[in-house]
């Protein structure tokens, strides 16, 4: 924005070097440049100061697809003035001289002119394919298209003005559309994640059955060896007893072949006792256990003699040939 200062019936008109400043008098331009500081009387003069640094502008546009889909278009553009001299003498720029201000709206004037041009040829460009097909082309298809109709519109040449860049950040649908385009893509990876749950569980189903088929076939093996060890045992056992079993008929058949010899050889000497006494005369006989009887007195406390073997020693003395004389 330019500074007036007014000096009785002159003023003084001090500009930036970001604007171009057209000082006119009797409708014709008389000095114009960047960033000027002159004199000059206001009842004569008409200035008029124009902005040449780059400008950007907001873009939002929303049209309809092939498929009758609500599709918006975000995005900016930038511009500059490319020609002050046509510009000024096609837009008005004039300057307020007591304040320095612009009179009108100019600048957005020219937006609203790229605008529309802007606005027009996204709308022809929605309107050629289905929503699908722009969603999956993008932004760039769009804004390659649209820099080059703006750069290319005589509209705005005409007028001074050059478009020098165009950004889109966004083409999207509507959000219902959008919820309803990413429900397949969300199943699908959400059914992905599934099979990849389930695959885990039963990766890990299938390494618990493998542990516990690994846990179940040594509990048999050591069941198994365990059944052998037992058997090993027994065995053994029976080996043993049938040992101490062999050992003690061995002995007890020793024993038995002792005692057997050991009693035949009584059994005989006692047969041959009685073969001695076989001949001997009763007599004799009783005067022999008479004698024997004798031997023991000393150890007898008392002796019954019955009448039946009294008669009987007796009769044997009477007899010829009895008792020997002592």
């Amino acid at each position: 924005m330019a500074t007036i200062r007014r000096f009785g019936v002159l003023s003084q008109l001090r500009s930036e070097a970001s604007h171009y400043v057209i000082r006119y008098r009797n409708g014709r331009p008389r000095q114009s440049g960047r960033g000027l500081v002159f004199w000059f009387r206001p009842e004569t003069a008409s200035i008029s100061e124009l902005p040449m640094d780059d400008r950007e502008m907001t873009l939002f546009v929303r049209g309809r697809s092939a498929d009758f889909q609500s599709v918006a278009v975000q995005g900016s553009i930038g511009w500059h003035v490319a020609d002050p001299e046509r510009l000024a003498a096609r837009v008005d720029f004039s300057l307020d001289l007591r304040t320095g201000r612009l009179q009108g709206e100019p600048v957005e004037r020219i937006e609203a002119r790229i605008a529309g041009l802007a606005n027009q040829t996204v709308l022809q460009f929605l309107g050629q394919a289905p929503v699908r097909a722009l969603l999956d082309a993008g932004p760039e298809s769009l804004r390659g298209q649209l820099q080059a109709a703006l750069a290319a519109e005589p509209s705005l040449a005409e007028i001074g003005v050059a478009v020098v860049s165009v950004r889109l950040t966004n083409l999207a649908p509507s959000s219902e559309l959008e919820r309803a385009l990413q429900t397949p893509t969300y199943e699908a990876l959400q059914q992905k994640a599934d099979e990849a749950t389930f695959a885990r569980r039963a990766l890990a189903v299938e390494k618990e059955r493998a542990i516990a088929e690994n846990e179940l076939a040594t509990k048999t093996e050591l069941a198994r060896r365990e059944s052998l060890l037992i058997a090993e045992e027994a065995q053994n056992a029976r080996n043993r007893a049938q040992g101490r079993a062999e050992a003690e008929g061995i002995a007890a058949g020793a024993e038995a072949e002792r005692i057997r010899v050991v009693e035949g050889a009584r059994a005989e000497a006692e047969r041959a006792r009685i073969a001695i006494y076989r001949d001997v005369a009763p007599g004799i006989l009783l005067g022999l256990a008479a004698q024997a009887l004798a031997g023991k007195l000393d150890t007898i406390e008392h002796v019954n003699v019955t009448p039946d073997l009294l008669a009987t020693v007796l009769g044997e003395v009477r007899r010829p040939g009895g008792l020997p004389a002592r």
